[in-house]
């Protein structure tokens, strides 16, 4: 914990050993709290990385960055008071240290960028605190990291004991592999609302603020004995309408985080209807053979009358008759807008009033279900002697003699043809094969990669 722009982040990422917070010069990037494993001396440890408080804070984005520090805060086991070494003991950084004392949990002052011996006299001043742990590091070089670390771990030993090593080893074979679903759009249509519903608390922070999520917020909700990891990333928006550096590292994240995905959330604000902008974000987890869930949300707006916020041309094709056959109506619009969607399920819901979030649990083991089945090689040869390739328009040119297909990978299944030619696949084979392949097995939510070789 700290006030902005102290460290804090750069401190977090050399703590868990990747770039999972978004490091800059500008203050108040970090917003929402971050969570990451850690490991140190044979011990795994949680470290939560919290916004810059600001005491007092009457804005809204900081006074629920203040909001956010504060659950982490009661959640801890320790706290890490970070304090910049250059700068003069601030009156934010006296309120929080009193405040963090009274808590009475293990309190470590670190006083960061403190790059070399000769600085270590800036951290004098610091005393004044009143903390007895302090350590004099540098987030951004490491140095006398393993201090700080070796003190936090004395003391959380005394409370919690480490096991043996084959205990350790047995709870890893009992955990089941959990599934990272990416909740994504274009900045607000609700995404971290949805993630709040879906896990039923505040864990992201929620405005009317365009970009007010910057890292990727995840967190792990377990049904049935399956983890599913939700990850709420930041609104994706085009290159040219980024303008502040956090925005643009932001954007990057984001991608980031949805390639390690193993299904994409792709949240739509029923209310605008499907944006170009929409569309793209939708290649991106296409592409990356992500499987995808289209989310409309905020659709009770739109089944409500309340259509304020639509365009009239949208608001025209939007018909005033039954609820049904708008949402019927609706979706057709919707596929149309993402044809190469076809294939993912569609759900109508108010991620603020919780209006339809329940279907989206089934639907997400479903799809995860889908995306890792497997077709055994002797099944779908069968299934190949029922197809009529005939059907499908290919130019002679470029038609080929197929012997046999096999599975050669899931997530995203991945078919590989044997055929004559090795010649590369017209798009109108393609697709009508994938269409009879969904026809025989399903694959509900996921993309299908096919590819094809020449037999010896």
């Amino acid at each position: 914990m700290g006030r902005p722009n102290v460290g804090k982040s750069t401190l977090f990422n050399r703590l868990v050993g990747s770039r999972r917070a978004i490091v800059g010069d500008e203050p108040g990037i970090t917003r929402d709290r971050l969570y990451a494993d850690a490991e140190w001396r044979g011990r795994r440890l949680r470290v939560v990385d919290t916004g810059g408080i600001i005491p007092e804070a009457k804005a809204l984005i900081p006074a629920e960055i203040s909001r956010q520090a504060k659950v982490a805060l009661a959640e801890a086991d320790a706290v890490i008071l970070l304090v910049d070494g250059r700068s003069e003991l601030a009156a934010p950084d006296i309120e929080l240290a009193r405040l963090l004392i009274r808590t009475g949990k293990p309190l470590f002052l670190a006083i960061n960028k403190i790059d070399t011996a000769k600085q270590e006299s800036l951290a004098v001043d610091f005393h004044r605190l009143g903390i007895r742990s302090q350590f004099g590091i540098s987030a951004e070089h490491g140095r006398d990291i393993d201090e700080l670390l070796d003190a936090v771990l004395q003391v959380l030993s005394k409370d919690f004991p480490a096991g043996s090593a084959e205990d350790t080893k047995q709870d890893k074979r009992e955990e089941p592999a959990e599934v990272k679903v990416a909740i994504i759009g274009h900045p607000n249509v609700g995404k971290s609302t949805l993630l709040n519903q879906l896990i039923g608390s505040s864990r992201a922070i929620v405005s009317p603020i365009p970009g007010t999520t910057r890292d990727a917020v995840d967190q792990i909700v377990e049904r049935d004995g399956q983890p599913l990891r939700f990850i709420d990333t930041a609104g994706i928006r085009r290159k040219g309408k980024t303008r502040l550096m956090a925005e643009k590292l932001s954007v990057v994240m984001a991608r980031k985080h949805l390639e390690a995905a193993d299904i994409a959330l792709l949240v739509i604000d029923a209310t605008e209807g499907v944006s170009a902008l929409d569309a793209a974000i939708a290649g991106y987890a296409h592409e990356s053979g992500r499987s995808v869930i289209i989310v409309v949300n905020k659709w009770d707006l739109v089944a409500s009358g309340q259509k304020q916020a639509i365009s009239q041309s949208k608001a025209a094709r939007i018909q005033e008759s039954k609820r049904t056959k708008d949402r019927n109506l609706y979706e057709q619009q919707l596929r149309y807008g993402l044809k190469f969607l076809s294939y993912a399920p569609v759900l109508f819901v108010s991620a603020l009033s919780g209006k339809g979030t329940d279907k989206i649990f089934p639907t997400i083991e479903l799809v995860a279900t889908e995306r890792r089945k497997r077709i055994p090689t002797a099944e779908m040869n069968r299934f190949l002697k029922t197809v009529d390739f005939e059907r499908a328009s290919v130019p002679a040119k470029q038609q080929v003699k197929i012997y046999y297909m096999t599975q050669a990978a899931v997530a995203p299944p991945t078919f590989i043809l044997f055929t004559d030619r090795a010649v590369k696949l017209h798009f109108s084979y393609q697709r009508f094969l994938e269409n009879q392949i969904r026809r025989a097995f399903g694959f509900v939510g996921t993309p299908i990669w096919i590819k094809n070789r020449a037999r010896e």
